[in-house]
């Protein structure tokens, strides 16, 4: 069954093909950016296209030429009440109001797969997020991009491609080995000895169940021994209980991966060696000398070093960069190179949610991409979404962070204390990149002003409804009943139907802030509505004496309810039925 806009899209398509046909339009002309909305102005029709403006220039005419010659293809259409031509070339259409009727009707029967699309026809999309550090607890700083990658990912899914969620992880680094000799401290105080711990190393008591359990494991061989002997045994040890929390805490959120990547095992594996080996190859990298830091004298300790560099000058750079260190070690953007080849291998679009301070380095990254990508014959488009950092408030007062010395609040405690609804649906209330804060007392807080509260009230609302036109009146939803809906009704039925519209835009945006955003629009009508009936009696859901509206507005209702199930999951938020 065709959703609304994908009926309309084709009736719209067929006219065009008809003016082809007629040599108004020549035949190779393209209909890809031809687009079916609804205007800015309601007053001015159900739908606007601006195929006559995009097609004029091929049809070598005017657009309101181009748009009149369209208009009246389009008026003996079915379900176009009248069509107009407006401003220089718009077309605006007017839908007969049984078109709206059935659009209820495919709510109904398409149930939890309305709005879903076939525009990703299988594109194969990897999506990284999360990918933290492997030496601690998941905090909130990581929160926000673990639910926007897992959302996003839910959307494309939704939209018709096929999605690979990747967490990739950073244990070939430094900061496993500052793991490593932390846990090892752990270790010893399990063993009883009394511990300081040095600056530098990680304080935090998450590691105590570490340290005891290498205690428990290993017993004291390790104890007095060089570091070493121990230094990779505790780092694989220590990554593995790491990795098994932070699993355990994305679960809480509700999000889980299908694959996750070892920066250790892509080193083992040669991939860096084999892409640093292609790029030389095609003259994207060479050896050469650094500049000195630039804007002031360099350290007393600086001297130039000749180092294999990648020419990100020639994709926009402000510098080449190296892919290897002094000590021949590889840098994270030489590893970081190799990884994304490597995902490129099995995808046909690469998508990365990187935190806000990563920014700098999303041209070079995306120029390696593209270069590698190329050169293996399959360009492989990649996109990376930026997250600004969460402020936690409470009382008034931020709340300070550092996970370094242990003082962080964990998406655990946030999940105890607000619930993982609350959690995930205010990560998506402003666009990644924006700002947010997160206030305690206000995310849980029973007001308009708190979207998920008002979101899955308006949900609980409808489901109320539902139960007590059923327990009391013995009234169910009924189809047959829909003609007696009015303006007001219909009103709702066209927010409703805007779904498959928003589905397909997010996805093509890459945004699923944009389904939180169109959710609480949703529940604002529906509000709005449910209020009529504070003060007029027949505009209540149910009817004293009237079974027949009464079952209409009841199936308008229920229709509305599946539109906002159909959203929530998307998001990974519960649509409940009591509050």
């Amino acid at each position: 069954m065709q959703t609304l806009y994908t009926a309309f899209g084709g009736t719209i398509e067929t006219a065009l093909n008809a003016l082809v046909a007629d040599g108004t339009l020549p035949e190779d002309a393209s209909f890809k950016n031809v687009t079916l909305e609804p205007p800015r102005d309601p007053s001015h029709g159900d739908l606007a296209t601006n195929a006559a403006m995009v097609l004029a220039k091929p049809a070598k005419t005017n657009p309101r030429a181009l748009a009149e010659a369209l208009v009246a293809k389009l008026e003996s259409a079915d379900g176009i009440a009248g069509a107009e031509v407006a401003g220089p070339g718009f077309i605006n259409l007017r839908l007969d109001g049984q078109v709206w009727l059935d659009e209820l009707q495919a709510i109904t029967a398409l149930a939890h797969a309305y709005g879903r699309s076939t525009m990703g026809d299988g594109t194969r999309v990897n999506v990284e997020y999360v990918s933290a550090n492997p030496t601690g607890p998941m905090h909130m700083g990581h929160c926000r991009g673990a639910v926007v990658g897992d959302a996003l990912s839910s959307l494309l899914e939704f939209a018709g491609h096929e999605v690979t969620r990747e967490y990739y992880i950073n244990d070939a680094g430094g900061q496993v080995d500052t793991l490593a000799r932390s846990a090892h401290l752990r270790y010893r105080e399990a063993l009883g000895d009394t511990i300081t711990i040095p600056e530098g190393l990680y304080p935090g008591d998450y590691l105590i169940p570490v340290g005891e359990a290498l205690a428990k494991e290993l017993g004291d061989a390790h104890k007095e021994a060089p570091e070493e002997e121990w230094l990779l045994l505790f780092r694989e040890h220590a990554v593995k209980q790491m990795m098994g929390l932070i699993k355990s805490d994305l679960a809480l959120l509700g999000i889980h991966h299908d694959v996750f990547s070892s920066e250790a095992a892509l080193h083992s594996a040669g991939k860096p060696d084999e892409a640093e080996k292609w790029l030389r190859e095609h003259d994207l990298v060479y050896d050469g000398v650094l500049e000195a830091p630039k804007g002031k004298a360099p350290p007393e300790d600086w001297e130039p070093v000749e180092l294999p560099l990648f020419r990100s000058t020639k994709f926009g750079d402000d510098q080449d960069r190296p892919i290897k260190k002094s000590d021949g070690k590889w840098t994270y953007f030489g590893a970081d190179l190799a990884y994304h080849m490597q995902k490129a291998e099995s995808a046909d679009e690469l998508i990365d949610i990187w935190g806000a301070d990563h920014a700098g380095t999303v041209k070079r990254i995306k120029a390696a991409v593209a270069a590698l990508s190329e050169g293996k014959g399959k360009p492989t488009p990649f996109d990376v979404k930026l997250v600004q950092m969460v402020q936690l408030m409470r009382g008034g007062e931020p709340v300070k962070m550092s996970k370094r010395s242990g003082n962080f609040i964990t998406i655990a405690d946030m999940i105890e204390e607000v619930g993982r609804d609350v959690v995930r649906f205010t990560m998506l209330t402003r666009k990644p990149d924006a700002q947010m804060q997160f206030d305690f007392a206000k995310v849980v807080e029973a007001s308009k002003d708190n979207p998920v509260w008002y979101v899955q009230y308006a949900h609980a609302r409808i489901q109320s409804t539902l139960r007590k036109a059923k327990e009391e009146e013995g009234l169910a939803p009924a189809f047959d009943c829909v003609s007696e809906l009015g303006d007001e009704e219909i009103a709702l039925i066209k927010r409703a139907a805007q779904f498959p519209r928003e589905v397909e835009a997010a996805a093509k945006a890459r945004e699923p802030h944009r389904i939180a955003f169109y959710l609480y629009d949703l529940a604002t009508d529906l509000n709005a509505f449910y209020s009529l009936g504070n003060t007029d009696t027949q505009k209540r859901f149910i009817v004293k004496q009237d079974a027949g509206l009464s079952q209409a507005r009841l199936f308008l209702a229920a229709a509305i309810g599946q539109v906002l199930r159909n959203g929530l999951r998307l998001l990974g938020v519960e649509a409940v039925d009591r509050m």
